[in-house]
């Protein structure tokens, strides 16, 4: 795809709104990150409402949950959190098979690896979370998952530093060490 960079917009619901305006008519896709979430100063949600119609705003995903997805004068528009972990994770999930599927393509679906948890770790039910693991052997020979030391959307070190994502579904609420969990290497997601 060609990708227009438009630079940066002011944190501000009218700049937001008329920025995301002029370029609604000369894109198939408007991808924005930051400002998705509920802070004083997150103004994407309202910029969109004002200009367009927001479809979709927060996703059971963690990290990624402040996700907005609306459209423009026809165009859709994806609004990505600001935080790299949390925009990496949406940007795999939403955008990618979004721009794959207005180039053409067929949906491609992610399909997790079967591996051993090293870790142990909690989690709500009803939403999926993305946990940032390395790979091992261990002494019996079975690829292990290892969970990042901490946590954080906004540590890019937990992306670089890993291998990839240990996927929990909705229902899983603990994992113990030992138990099996599915694996998204970066390679295949990207």
């Amino acid at each position: 795809c060609e990708v227009s960079d438009l630079g940066v917009l002011r944190d501000e619901r009218t700049s937001l709104a008329s920025g995301l305006k002029q370029v609604a008519g000369d894109h198939d896709l408007i991808l924005t990150t930051g400002g998705v979430s509920t802070g004083e100063e997150d103004h994407v949600k309202a910029a969109v409402e004002s200009i367009g119609s927001l479809v979709l705003w927060r996703m059971a995903i963690k990290p990624g949950r402040p996700v907005a997805m609306g459209i423009i004068g026809g165009t859709p528009l994806i609004g990505l959190p600001g935080n790299p972990v949390a925009s990496f994770v949406t940007f795999v999930h939403v955008v990618r098979p979004t721009v794959l599927a207005l180039a053409g393509g067929l949906p491609e679906p992610l399909t997790p690896i079967p591996l051993r948890a090293a870790f142990a770790y909690r989690k709500k039910a009803g939403r999926r979370e993305y946990v940032r693991a390395s790979l091992r052997r261990a002494q019996d020979g079975a690829l292990e998952a290892i969970k990042f030391p901490r946590e954080g959307a906004g540590l890019l070190s937990s992306l670089v530093e890993t291998d990839g994502l240990v996927e929990l579904g909705e229902d899983i609420t603990n994992v113990e060490p030992g138990q099996d969990v599915g694996f998204l290497s970066y390679a295949d997601l990207l």
